[in-house]
C-alpha cells in the first residue's frame, strides 16, 4: 500500500512539472515545422532564436526564417 502511494505521488509530481513547461511550434518560411522543448529565447542583437529540440539538443534558427511561433495547447 505504501508503494502504491509513493508511485501515485511521484506520478502526480511528474505531471505537475510537465504542465509547467510549455512546448512551442515554429513554422518556417520553407515549410518545416519545428517543435521545441520549452520556450524559445529570442536574441534581439543577433536575430537568432535559440531553442531545445524534442531530443534535448540546443539549436538556433534565424528569426527571419520563422513565419510563426505558437505555444502548444496542453
Amino acid at each position: 500500500m505504501k508503494k502504491l502511494a509513493a508511485v501515485l505521488a511521484a506520478c502526480a509530481m511528474i505531471f505537475t512539472l510537465a504542465a509547467c513547461s510549455s512546448n512551442y511550434v515554429m513554422h518556417t518560411n520553407d515549410g518545416r515545422t519545428i517543435i521545441t522543448n520549452g520556450k524559445p529565447m529570442v536574441d534581439d542583437d543577433t536575430g537568432m532564436i535559440s531553442y531545445k529540440d524534442v531530443q534535448g539538443n540546443e539549436q538556433q534558427i534565424n528569426r527571419s526564417d520563422v513565419k510563426e511561433m505558437v505555444e502548444m495547447g496542453q
